[in-house]
């Protein structure tokens, strides 16, 4: 279609001339070629196609004046059938066709010449519909492709927020109740203990259970939160864990926080969590003691956590991970994120970084 918009001005014109043929051909596909390239949305192609047609139409119209209506004429159609509205469209070839047909008078063209013009007229004509057309239709399938991208996306996200407040609902209710009534029957029995006279290391046992089953209903509430609430409060819940560090162990922990701190969601919140949970109980174990020093990072496309115990010891060459760390390091593999543990400058580092 785009080669036969080249050779519309050739063979109009060809009937016409003798020595102007040459000339004329070279100014025709000047002004034709421009059209080949114009893509669904023109840019610069159209005024710079516009360029072209005015500067082969001022040579032509030096070399010989009764060829520049053809030219003017095939193009002018064509670009305004295919860019603009059609109303415009038609007035414009309404003034081209009386162009035509002055010529015509003026010039004395034979009728055969005349018609070969109209009709080749018409097919320009013709050829700027469709592609109007074919640019219409390819501009109604990319917005549906859009809308049917936003819809699915909707969808997923309303279907991951269905399930998290499933599974919260099913956190609350098997959990929460089941520890709350294991945490009421340690109670009971650490009163029928001291009633008995028990001895101080049953009732130790007793209060350290006590102890356990009410830090796992206090992560199980902050399960069921994190699960239910989108954006989740970092910093504070960072503090928060190193204020338990610092009443457990009697050492100093602070947090320095870098980068403009914004809310993440409750998948990326969690994880960063998990990850300062998992290395304060760490050092609770391995590095008893000793000063934390956690470092929260907010960069263009990522967040950063990082916990240092100072004076943290080295787990035992070939040591196979533990569980938590296992857990920390698919945590982020599921989100896309990286882990990174060794040793730091006086202790053990562990680095979680993840995209937010």
């Amino acid at each position: 279609m785009r080669w036969l918009l080249v050779l519309i001005p050739l063979v109009s014109l060809s009937p016409q001339f003798t020595r102007w043929t040459w000339p004329v051909a070279v100014v025709a596909l000047a002004g034709s070629l421009p059209m080949m390239w114009l893509p669904t949305r023109p840019g610069w192609l159209l005024p710079g196609g516009l360029i072209v047609l005015a500067t082969a139409s001022g040579i032509l119209w030096v070399l010989h004046p009764a060829s520049l209506i053809s030219v003017v004429v095939f193009t002018t159609i064509f670009y305004a059938a295919r860019f603009l509205p059609l109303r415009a469209a038609l007035v414009i070839g309404v003034v081209m066709a009386a162009a035509m047909t002055a010529q015509f008078l003026r010039y004395h063209v034979s009728l055969r010449s005349a018609l070969l013009d109209f009709s080749m007229t018409a097919v320009v004509i013709l050829l700027g519909l469709v592609r109007r057309g074919r640019a219409a239709r390819l501009e109604q399938t990319e917005l549906a492709l859009a809308r049917a991208r936003t819809a699915a996306e909707e969808h997923a996200v309303a279907a991951a927020l269905a399930e998290r407040a499933r599974i919260a609902r099913e956190l609350h209710d098997v959990l929460a109740h089941s520890l709350s009534g294991l945490a009421l029957n340690l109670q009971g029995a650490r009163l029928m203990l001291v009633r008995d006279g028990a001895s101080p290391e049953a009732l130790a046992q007793i209060e350290r259970a006590q102890q356990l089953a009410g830090d796992g209903l206090a992560e199980a509430r902050k399960a069921v939160a994190a699960l239910r609430e989108d954006p989740v409060p970092l910093e504070r819940a960072i503090d928060d864990l190193l204020a338990g560090y610092r009443l457990d162990t009697r050492a100093a922990a602070e947090l320095t926080v870098r980068g403009e701190p914004r809310p993440v969601d409750a998948a990326t919140g969690t994880t960063l969590l998990r990850a300062v949970q998992e290395a304060l109980s760490n050092s609770r174990k391995h590095a008893p003691g000793a000063r934390v020093q956690v470092e929260l990072v907010y960069s263009a496309d990522e967040v950063e956590v990082t916990v240092l115990d100072h004076q943290g010891r080295r787990p035992t060459p070939g040591a196979v991970p533990g569980y938590g760390l296992r857990g920390m390091r698919e945590r982020a593999e599921l989100l896309g994120g990286r882990l990174a543990t060794g040793p730091g400058e006086d202790g053990w580092r562990v680095q979680l970084t993840v995209p937010a």
